[in-house]
């Protein structure tokens, strides 16, 4: 599933147009990202958790010469699954 067919289902059962439907989905992602942006996590019961975590920098090599390289320290976003999600999915 794609984000247009993403917007299609929740127009589908809200009963929004498709333009509605679209500023919703997108107002959810930006505030998920806004507020992991800020350092925070968004916790969405019975969902799941998004959070950011630190990777620490590290030591590499080039796939292609073997070389080795630095990877930079960075922050990674997380989501780990609700125990609603968990239990409809199996």
């Amino acid at each position: 599933m794609n984000k247009n067919d993403l917007v299609a289902v929740v127009a589908d059962k809200t009963g929004l147009s498709k333009a509605d439907a679209t500023k919703s989905v997108d107002g959810v992602f930006d505030a998920i990202t806004e507020s992991l942006k800020s350092g925070g996590e968004v916790r969405l019961v019975g969902f799941g958790t998004f959070t950011v975590t630190k990777r620490a920098a590290s030591q590499g090599r080039n796939p292609r010469t073997g070389e080795p390289i630095q990877i930079k320290a960075s922050m990674q976003p997380k989501f780990k699954a609700g125990k609603g999600l968990k239990d409809a999915v199996n």
